[in-house]
């Protein structure tokens, strides 16, 4: 789908398909970089990969995936939207344009679906995260995000 080029590293980014044992196992070794969250089981990603409007992109260097991102896009009565979520990148990997890559191959799917916005929300303590939203054209919305726990 999309390669990205630095003098150490070249990544490849494709849209993962099948909940595969090495995708399972992927995940559950970065997305505790990312959040305290349990990582999902096959079934749990299968019903991800399997939901409309929900893409995961993956990222790989030499052959192994060291990145992944999930674009959301849905339809309310003011028009079609699009969220990205659970971004992250391995430790081993990021400051090679992993992250920008995975980010601008979601906004090129979203614009392909008609979508011409997408949001995202990143903590502020994400601080590289934050500055490469912001290089790549994101912009910093005034707005308070709520979460109700059940």
């Amino acid at each position: 789908m999309a390669v990205v080029s630095s003098p150490d590293v070249t990544a490849s980014i494709e849209i993962a398909t099948a909940p595969t044992p090495e995708l399972v196992d992927a995940l559950a070794a970065l997305l505790p970089q990312l959040s305290s969250s349990p990582p999902p089981s096959a079934v749990e990603l299968g019903e991800v990969l399997a939901a409309p409007g929900t893409v995961l992109f993956v990222a790989r260097v030499d052959g192994r995936i060291v990145g992944a991102l999930t674009l959301v896009t849905f339809r309310i009565p003011t028009g079609p939207k699009a969220w990205i979520e659970d971004v992250v990148v391995d430790e081993s990997a990021r400051g090679h344009g992993v992250g920008e890559t995975l980010n601008r191959a979601a906004l090129d799917e979203a614009a392909r679906r008609g979508i011409d916005s997408v949001s995202l929300t990143s903590r502020p303590s994400r601080e590289a995260a934050n500055r490469l939203y912001v290089r790549i054209g994101f912009t910093r919305r005034e707005t308070n995000v709520y979460r109700y726990d059940l």
